[in-house]
């Protein structure tokens, strides 16, 4: 499936799979093996839309050097030491240099707010509606549930997301899926989550996508993931199902192209 940006270029958006439930093109995999976790390379990364906002704005604040204690003093909430955000993510030492130069220049006061998420997904997005989608992604980064994202907060979702682990990643995403945060995913929250991204980009999606499908994929990703039948899905469940089958591995491919 691919998706028209605000440049009027396309990008492949491996979010949903086809009517059968299959990626036509998943990433990771090679004919004949099982789904393999992606290679996380410098291109790949500069697909995350948040990378891209921090990117760019380091590039408008221009050339000047940044210390490598992260300028702690410019922010009323100081984050972490750049060692130990070092030792707690998959970034480098130069990659979070730039990652908090950005950060910094957008959000003077090291905390960034949901109306932030919705700016920067309505600029990344402008053929779409990204209003409910920033919303689902900014409460799944705001772990403490204060309305606001330090620092901290910010490079450790991404590193998960970006680098970590399979498991990880499906952690993250049940994390998200779980809207009331309550332990366990009900079809009206995964259909809610599935809607905002099909809101957000659908109407530019080649080929075009059909009012009902949200509701179609949610319900095959449902019998599939609820195994005991009790209405609901659980960690466990989810991580399992997942990891066994792979076409909904490839549909996980989302968290690569719609962050």
């Amino acid at each position: 499936m691919r998706i028209g940006k605000a440049n009027d270029k396309t990008v492949d958006v491996g979010l949903l799979p086809d009517a059968n439930g299959k990626d036509p093109n998943p990433g990771g995999q090679t004919e004949g093996s099982k789904w393999q976790k992606p290679r996380i390379t410098r291109k790949s990364l500069m697909k995350c839309c948040l990378v891209k906002w921090i990117i760019a704005s380091t590039t408008q604040q221009g050339p000047d050097s940044i210390d490598n204690d992260l300028e702690l003093s410019m922010v009323r909430h100081q984050p972490e030491g750049l060692e130990q955000l070092q030792a707690q993510t998959q970034f480098t030492r130069k990659e979070l240099q730039s990652l908090y130069r950005g950060f910094k220049n957008e959000c003077p006061s090291g905390l960034v707010d949901e109306e932030t998420f919705k700016i920067i997904y309505s600029q990344f997005f402008p053929q779409g509606d990204a209003t409910m989608y920033a919303h689902f992604l900014f409460n799944a980064f705001d772990m403490d549930r204060n309305g606001s994202i330090h620092f901290e907060d910010f490079v450790l979702g991404l590193s998960v997301l970006l680098r970590g682990s399979v498991t990880e990643k499906l952690r993250w995403a049940f994390n998200l899926y779980d809207i009331n945060k309550d332990g366990y995913i009900t079809k009206e929250e995964m259909l809610a989550i599935m809607t905002s991204i099909y809101d957000m980009m659908g109407r530019y999606t080649l080929p075009s996508v059909r009012d009902d499908s949200p509701f179609e994929h949610v319900e095959k990703f449902f019998q599939k993931m609820d195994r005991n039948r009790d209405g609901v899905v659980t960690i466990d469940e989810f991580i399992e199902t997942c990891q066994k089958d792979e076409s909904i591995m490839s549909s996980m491919q989302l968290f690569e192209n719609v962050i």
